[in-house]
């Protein structure tokens, strides 16, 4: 890759000046703009900003552009990154549709108070995502990851008079600040190895070591295992996971739906980069199998057991998904620790596959609670099969496809997962591919309580309830490719796979 200086990598980085235009737009009217016309302006800017950045990234993508080192190396230009530009920008539209009627956001009030900080955050956000995924130097990870947790902070408290979201954002702020600490001391074990914060020089370094050795020093497995733990509280991987339920459940609806698809994304994406171009990971060595395998699958099978089972004896819905987040971020840890073409391309069509069926989850639960002056337990979802028919059709849709079960793209996302494992061999992946496919099976237990309670449940009142149609509008846009992904998905998984040869 050839390295630019900072004019020449201005064209390359013009999605996230369509961001950076967007927040000073949203913020401009919303000081200026009075009445109605200012949310319909803030919408308006911040939707134009994100497809602009997406139209942006998929020329580049389409026109198949080389792959550059920006600002002096400190950020990749590849297909790689511009996929996730693209599957950013995209889930923030889909949460913007998503926050607009609400009122917990600001938008959906008569004052709207608030809606203009919602809005701007949310796009720096998703500028902050777009720079987790193409960070190629030690202190763009960390400046990434740390724009993208504070402003979620933020976004988590989002309602202020709501005990539940003071909580989890409180939570939010301790864990966080906990796993960038230990973050950050990783960082300084492989800066003190390598004498620089490059990731290709770090390589070179570890390569190195590694050689004289004859096994992976111990400095470089104790400042990879502490960055691990920045890396696994952004995909909410076990034991980093504490923060994630109580986060999920007194979050506005939206910045849950958000937070389980757009960080989790990013988390992953830097985390396949630091592990393929800082590392030049490998699952096998002649001496067998490697630490990073053996760590990855160990994080795998512990994110997989906790979700799920602790997922088993929830009753309030939102948290129940919390827990089955966690779960398939064990899913997409399954992929990781083989580290190979092929895992790398499951892991990324995974994650565009689950941003349809998961947001679509959450934006049915969001249609409920508000229905039933926010009661998110699983008593809210009593008879729904008869009260809004449609409404309930689309949660299965999406909980059938969060479960696996063909012919819904999360099976398909799922069977990438562990053919990667199958094909990659060993008594590890065999073994790592039973806990997973067990884990896919548990999990069919408690998404079974809201079928039952949906279809099989008496409704505590025959009133039949309206939903919003923007909301039921964009839950069958989601579904639709839930299904479709099912039965057809080659040309999306074909678009991953040349996508992800970067990294």
């Amino acid at each position: 890759m050839q390295t630019l200086d900072n004019l020449q990598s201005l064209s390359f980085f013009l999605p996230e000046f369509a961001l950076i235009a967007g927040v000073l737009l949203v913020v401009f009217w919303d000081l200026m703009a009075r009445g109605t016309s200012r949310i319909i302006g803030i919408v308006s800017f911040a939707l134009a900003a994100l497809a602009t950045s997406c139209i942006i990234s998929v020329g580049y993508l389409v026109n198949s552009l080389p792959s550059q080192k920006l600002f002096y190396g400190l950020l990749a230009f590849d297909a790689y990154a511009n996929l996730f530009r693209i599957v950013f920008a995209c889930i923030g539209a889909i949460i913007i549709i998503f926050a607009v009627p609400a009122p917990e956001t600001g938008a959906g009030t008569e004052k709207r108070k608030g809606a203009g900080e919602f809005f701007a955050l949310l796009l720096v956000i998703t500028l902050g995502l777009n720079l987790m995924v193409m960070s190629r130097n030690l202190l763009m990870i960390y400046l990434s990851i740390e724009l993208v947790s504070v402003l979620s902070f933020v976004l988590a408290g989002f309602k202020l008079k709501d005990r539940r979201s003071s909580e989890g954002a409180l939570k939010y702020v301790i864990f966080g600040g906990m796993a960038s600490g230990v973050m950050l001391y990783g960082m300084s074990w492989l800066y003190g190895l390598a004498q620089s914060l490059d990731l290709a020089e770090i390589a070179a370094r570890v390569a190195l070591e590694t050689a004289n050795e004859g096994h992976i020093p111990l400095a470089i497995l104790v400042g990879v295992i502490c960055m691990l733990a920045g890396f696994g509280y952004k995909i909410s991987a076990a034991p980093f996971h504490m923060w994630t339920p109580d986060v999920y459940e007194g979050a506005p609806t939206s910045i849950t739906a958000f937070l389980s698809v757009g960080p989790k994304a990013a988390g992953f994406a830097i985390l396949v980069r630091f592990f393929a171009e800082a590392l030049q990971a490998t699952a096998q060595s002649p001496g067998g199998l490697t630490p990073w395998a053996f760590l990855g699958g160990l994080l795998a099978m512990a994110t997989m057991i906790v979700g799920n089972f602790t997922a088993l004896h929830q009753n309030n819905v939102k948290r129940m998904l919390a827990f089955s987040s966690i779960a398939h971020a064990g899913y997409m840890l399954l992929g990781f620790c083989v580290f190979s073409d092929s895992g790398v391309k499951a892991i990324v069509f995974y994650i565009v596959v689950y941003a349809f069926m998961n947001l679509g989850a959450f934006l049915v639960v969001a249609a409920v609670a508000e229905r039933h002056n926010d009661d998110e337990s699983i008593e809210s979802y009593y008879g729904l099969g008869t009260r809004a028919p449609v409404l309930a059709v689309m949660m299965a849709i999406f909980l059938f496809s969060l479960t696996g079960l063909p012919p819904f793209a999360g099976f398909i996302g799922k069977f990438y997962i562990f053919a990667a494992l199958v094909r990659a061999g060993g008594s590890w992946n065999w073994i790592l591919a039973a806990v997973g496919v067990v884990n896919s099976a548990v999990s069919l237990f408690y998404y079974a309580r809201i079928l039952r309670a949906m279809y099989l449940t008496a409704p505590t009142t025959d009133k039949p309830f309206s939903t919003r149609l923007s909301w039921s509008t964009t839950a069958v846009a989601l579904a639709i490719p839930t299904i479709v992904l099912g039965v057809y998905w080659a040309p999306i998984y074909d678009l991953v796979a040349r996508s992800v040869s970067g990294p």
